[in-house]
């Protein structure tokens, strides 16, 4: 499960042997969420605002670098490492 950027505490990663829709997961204290390339928490339990709100703020600024990364992971190439948010 590779992971593709951390930032304040909230862990993003991506899986090889996903399915669609497009979507990536993102772990913040010990609370897990999946996500779509809009930021939008499909399935979870995360229940911070902020962390949410920051999720959603990322996946927006680096939605072309989830959409390269997804083609990378069903390519089964290595995926790249995407900007944290400061």
């Amino acid at each position: 499960m590779p992971v593709l950027a951390v930032f304040f505490g909230i862990v993003i990663r991506m899986f090889y042997r996903e399915h669609e829709p497009k979507h990536f997961h993102a772990e913040h204290q010990g609370q897990h969420g999946k996500f779509d390339f809009d930021g939008q928490m499909t399935v979870g339990n995360i229940t911070s605002k902020t962390a949410l709100k920051l999720i959603r703020e990322w996946a927006r600024r680096h939605r072309a670098e989830l959409e390269a990364n997804w083609a990378r992971m069903k390519a089964k190439k290595p995926l790249e490492r995407i900007a944290p948010l400061e």
